[in-house]
């Protein structure tokens, strides 16, 4: 079982949620020292507001936690930031909130990034919530700590050769299939995903994972792994080049996404795919104007070296049709765009197929895991020609660069379904939660691909 969970305490401290509507009828039925202590601190039931009510020899006797109007999943996220230290158990939570998302929100709040700074924090547990499955709950949470693990982990450690290596041990821990494709064969087989990091220190690499019985429906998941963008030539900014250590977080969450396909044993094929570089400046980097042939024998002409994801990404989507899988997920920290779009929380959702976004939009309302479709709009496609190449890495102008950049991609896809997550991967320190990695879509997605195929 996850570290932030216990499957039973006596000592468990008793959690008592209330919306922000219902704190009046609630009191009601509280004896007068807790009607006092509710007026005495003007707790309101607001999101991530406790009410600590101690008992008669001053230990905690339960908490009160404000749950605003009760739509949200996670709210239990910010409690183990804020409370002491000890075993918790909810008592009853308000009807529409799910157990489960109510435990992975507690799980997702005691995350702590420990690799290069101990932790002195004594744990908070909380008992598996009633009608939640544990098993599911706890390897949902242990994927979106190692997801976060990834993607927290600066660059030094974190190069190609090492996401690599995490690969690898995955592979390992299921039993599946991996090939790591580099130097001469991956300037053959993969020449964009070879241009964007042959200026880098670490050599590039193609990695890709394949697990299942090969009757099975085959689903191919891909992420984008560069693992520091400095922009290349196209120098970014200090300011924008401060967090692109997590410009792998693609490669995280469909590393992530693997780790749940398989632990739960899905009935499918399934194929993940990684390119994975570094976009550095050296001797050898790749310039603006150069036209770089693609592995689907496409030619792209270079506007803009920092906008490396999306070749790399073209590559791999091309070798993910050609396994003729019936449905191909994308994850990759994009653009800009995107942010300016949707902000931090929601993930930008990329796909003509109707059904497949409807199932997603379930997936998304099922778990609290915000996802929005975005247009792919043809109309924008013309951005994409080149005088002199068949295509260009950049659209016409500053507008609708995260369409624009889709709009790329698709042109590599064959595929019957395809979708394309443009994601943070990042969160800001808000409600009680830490900034840092976080995952973006990967619970709506993974709650689709259980209902289509578990």
């Amino acid at each position: 079982m996850h570290v932030a969970f216990v499957s039973k305490s006596a000592a468990a401290i008793p959690l008592e949620l209330v919306t922000s509507g219902g704190v009046g009828p609630w009191s009601k039925g509280q004896d007068k020292r807790v009607k006092v202590l509710v007026d005495a601190t003007a707790f309101r039931g607001e999101v991530g507001k406790v009410l600590v009510v101690p008992g008669a020899e001053g230990e905690i006797e339960k908490v009160v936690v404000g749950i605003g109007d009760g739509k949200d999943g996670f709210a239990l996220a910010s409690l183990p930031g804020t409370l002491p230290p000890g075993d918790y158990e909810l008592v009853g939570a308000p009807d529409g909130l799910s157990a489960e998302t109510l435990a992975l929100g507690w799980a997702d709040g005691a995350y702590r990034f420990t690799k290069y700074k101990a932790s002195k924090e004594k744990p908070r547990r909380l008992v598996m919530p009633k009608g939640a499955d544990a098993e599911e709950a706890s390897r949902q949470a242990e994927a979106i700590d190692w997801l976060r693990d990834l993607v927290n982990t600066p660059p030094c450690d974190m190069g190609p050769i090492e996401i690599a290596k995490e690969a690898e041990g995955l592979a390992k821990e299921f039993g599946a299939e991996i090939e790591i494709t580099k130097g001469k064969a991956l300037e053959g087989g993969y020449p964009m995903v070879h241009a964007v990091g042959r200026g880098a220190v670490q050599p590039p690499r193609y990695i890709e994972i394949a697990w299942g019985k090969k009757d099975a429906p085959v689903v191919a998941i891909v992420g984008k792994g560069v693992a520091f963008d400095t922009g290349g030539l196209n120098l970014k900014g200090g300011d924008n080049m401060r967090l692109m250590k997590k410009d792998m977080g693609g490669a995280a969450h469909a590393l992530a996404l693997g780790r749940l396909v398989m632990g739960a044993g899905l009935p499918v094929r399934m194929i993940l795919c990684v390119p994975a570089v570094e976009n550095a400046i050296g001797p050898d980097a790749f310039r603006p104007s150069d036209i770089l042939k693609s592995r689907k024998g496409l030619t792209v002409e270079i506007e803009d070296t920092d906008a490396e994801g999306r070749l790399i990404l073209a590559d791999a989507l091309t070798r993910a049709s050609e396994h003729n899988p019936e449905l191909i997920l994308d994850f990759a920290t994009l653009t800009g765009a995107a942010r300016v779009a949707l902000g931090p929380d929601l993930a930008p959702l990329y796909t003509d197929d109707d059904r497949l976004a409807a199932d997603i939009a379930e997936g998304s309302k099922a778990t609290g895991d915000p996802v929005w479709r975005m247009p792919l709009w043809a109309g924008y496609e013309g951005g994409l020609k080149s005088p002199i190449a068949d295509m260009k890495n950049l659209g016409d102008g500053p507008m609708g660069g995260s369409i624009t950049a889709a709009l790329f991609l698709k042109a590599f896809v064959t595929a019957p379904s395809w979708a394309h997550f443009d994601v943070w991967s990042w969160r800001q320190a808000r409600y009680g939660r830490p900034a840092g990695a976080a995952a973006c879509g990967l619970r709506a997605v993974w709650a689709m691909l259980k209902s289509r195929y578990a």
